[in-house]
């Protein structure tokens, strides 16, 4: 297909789908002369990863690009090449020696977990934001919080394809792309008990 097929498939426009091409986000189609390129399946699926990338996510360009990198190049550990991927999403979170804050909820939660990932970075980030602002997550909410947030990670990992390539970009974009569905459902779970203390 040529790139007005492409952009009729997939919704970006023509010029989008040109920047994509300049930014290296989206492979090069097969050339047929100086002027034209012939795309196929797989830049119609790569423009919906970008697309939910950078619109659904909301990622930048130079995040979506080391989200794609880490797709493209996983190398042979899944639990690394998440690691890499997620430093990419926001929030992004300066290294630091300790995060005395995300430690202690950690361990007791009883997880094993990577003193240094990035996940524990933006968690202690979370945590002293939350405490910044006068809304502190107490113990009892953490405690409460955590066995269902396990209970989310258990039944996506579950699902998980079995090949290695396959299996690192199910996580990434997974990832990238669930965690605002999760933020959405707790907000209108809000609503909905709202509505019903309201009505009852």
């Amino acid at each position: 297909m040529l790139i007005s097929e492409l952009s009729a498939r997939t919704g970006a426009s023509v010029p989008t789908l040109k920047f994509y091409l300049r930014e290296g986000l989206l492979h090069p189609g097969e050339s047929l002369s100086q002027t034209r390129s012939a795309y196929d399946e797989t830049h119609v699926r790569r423009v919906g990863v970008i697309r939910a990338l950078t619109e659904t996510v909301g990622l930048s360009v130079q995040q979506t690009r080391g989200v794609l990198e880490v797709v493209d190049s996983p190398g042979p550990d899944l639990y690394t090449a998440y690691g890499r991927a997620l430093g990419h999403l926001p929030p992004a979170v300066p290294e630091s020696d300790d995060y005395p804050r995300a430690r202690a909820v950690i361990e007791r939660l009883g997880w094993a977990y990577e003193p240094k990932h990035v996940a524990t970075r933006q968690l202690e980030q979370a945590l002293a934001a939350a405490e910044a602002v006068g809304v502190p997550l107490d113990d009892e909410r953490l405690a409460v919080y955590g066995p269902h947030v396990h209970a989310i990670a258990e039944h996506d990992l579950a699902r998980v394809p079995r090949e290695p390539d396959a299996a690192i970009s199910y996580a990434v974009l997974g990832t990238a792309a669930h965690e605002p569905v999760l933020a959405a459902l707790r907000r209108l779970a809000h609503q909905d008990i709202a509505a019903r203390t309201t009505t009852g």
